[in-house]
């Protein structure tokens, strides 16, 4: 890498430390002032074009009109008896205050001035003898340097020799010198009032950006429902600005109302894994602590403190496979599956053997969805995993319905799903018991007695992961003293590539 050489400052723009305001009036003052600069050299240069344009074609007519004097007329130029103004007005009043005869061998035969002219301004007669005889205009400068001059030539008309007629350019140069004189005055007064009108201008049309500014400093502060209000039409850049800011900020506001979310389900998931696992450890060890003080004398107990150090054991196993299941199903679910076709009629009649097995006093009906004809429901899905699913159903409602409770399974299919539901009887759960049945650890009544890792709250979290993982879902109908309804969707087996 190369290194910055030593002592030396990093560089800085010029303009960085200027505001956005200060920049754009710079620029904008900058393209001005090119442009006042522009259009008054393109002025003045026009001007000074006309100007010489207009004094050429005079000093080429007075030479053409000369040319054409008889050679004694113009053998007497500058030796006109009685009255030489006249002559001069003459020379003035075609704007070539004067005029040189030169014969066939460029000797000077005579000359005439107005009388305004300082012959001294004159420029050398070797220069004006060197202008060429075809009517080109050509500019020379005074003898004195005082100032510029035009002068034409041409040949005389039917015998040898050259008239040349020459004119200063100082009126000329001071109407081009009073033009740039006032473009110069009038621009910078110009410029000076645009300046002014344009920093105010530049201040309320930036201001929206300062309202701008200042809600992104209150939401910094913390006030994340504050939005941007609605400063100009949405079909301008200020008014796509707003609507962009704004959805970004509701965008941001829900990402950290997730993340708070997040945040406090895990906490309340650490603190239930915490609370979970903490229970039958402190069995086990008090059970331990116990036998080791000696308070345990006969066979008996230390028989029974073993049966219930094993089913915390067993309890906390299965809390334990629970949680790993449910991880894998987070990180990698289609890992943890083993698909095959699948009729979901064949789980709805193990279930029913299990429900009554469980509770032979309980009515167990096997039907259709929704109490119809029983149907057949295909599904491509991990049968021992669906299992599992079904077993969380009915174990859950055979835990949450009181002995002798009806219980019917139906299976078959609905709105293009493959679908078993397991509808109880019972009491049923209230709208906030059913939006958070699903969660993690949650269980309606904490009071229960509970035994395994069912009994954790984890069964109908297990069950929807399961679901869902295959494509599908676990859902749920209930209201107070309506039973409860738990359906488990799959997409049919002729709608899944299998592989």
């Amino acid at each position: 890498m190369r290194q910055p050489l030593r002592g030396l400052a990093p560089l800085r723009h010029p303009l960085r430390g200027l505001s956005l305001r200060a920049r754009l009036l710079l620029l904008t003052v900058c393209l001005l002032l090119a442009g006042l600069s522009l259009i008054s050299a393109v002025v003045s240069d026009r001007l000074e074009s006309y100007q010489l344009g207009r004094l050429d074609s005079q000093l080429r007519s007075l030479t053409e009109l000369i040319s054409r004097v008889p050679d004694e007329g113009l053998s007497q130029v500058g030796k006109t008896p009685g009255h030489p103004e006249l002559l001069g007005s003459g020379l003035d009043l075609f704007g070539a205050p004067y005029l040189l005869y030169l014969d066939a061998d460029g000797r000077v035969v005579g000359d005439a001035h107005s009388p305004r002219l300082d012959r001294a301004t004159v420029p050398p007669r070797r220069e004006l003898r060197a202008v060429p005889a075809d009517g080109t205009a050509v500019g020379l400068r005074a003898a004195d340097d005082s100032g510029r001059w035009r002068a034409v030539a041409r040949g005389t008309v039917g015998r040898e020799g050259t008239v040349v007629a020459a004119a200063p350019l100082t009126e000329a140069d001071a109407t081009i010198a009073r033009l740039r004189r006032s473009s110069v005055v009038s621009g910078a007064v110009l410029l000076v009032l645009l300046t002014v009108v344009g920093w105010f201008a530049l201040g309320r049309g930036l201001r929206p950006l300062r309202r701008i500014e200042h809600t992104a400093a209150a939401i910094a502060g913390g006030d994340l429902a504050r939005r941007v209000p609605a400063l100009a039409p949405r079909g301008t850049e200020i008014g796509h600005l707003a609507a962009s800011l704004n959805t970004m900020l509701g965008q941001l506001e829900s990402a950290f109302a997730d993340r708070a979310a997040s945040e406090a389900r895990m906490r309340a998931f650490v603190w239930d894994v915490s609370h979970e696992l903490r229970t039958p450890l402190f069995g086990i060890k008090g059970s331990t602590e116990l036998y080791r003080m000696g308070a345990m004398p006969e066979r008996a107990d230390v028989d029974e403190t073993m049966r219930r150090i094993d089913g915390e054991a067993t309890r906390l196993t299965a809390l334990t496979q629970d949680l790993l299941l449910l991880a894998q199903l987070d990180e990698a679910p289609e890992g943890q599956l083993d698909r095959a076709p699948t009729d979901l009629r064949t789980l709805a009649n193990d279930a029913r053997h299990d429900l009554r097995a469980l509770d032979p006093t309980r009515p167990v009906e096997l039907t259709g969805p929704g109490g119809g004809p029983l149907g057949p429901a295909q599904v491509y899905a991990d049968e021992a995993r669906l299992r599992q699913v079904v077993a969380n159903l009915v174990g859950n409602a055979a835990a949450h319905t009181p002995p002798g409770t009806p219980v019917r399974i139906g299976v078959g299919t609905a709105d293009g799903r493959s679908v078993l539901e397991v509808v109880d009887e019972g009491p049923g759960l209230t709208a906030g018991q059913a939006g958070r049945v699903f969660d993690r650890f949650y269980r309606a009544d904490r009071s229960r007695n509970r035994s395994g890792g069912a009994g954790a709250g984890l069964g109908l979290a297990i069950a929807r992961s399961l679901a869902r993982a295959q494509g599908g879902d676990v859902e749920l109908e209930t209201s107070p003293g309506a039973g409860a309804r738990f359906r488990l969707t799959l997409p049919p087996l002729e709608d899944t590539a299998a592989p």
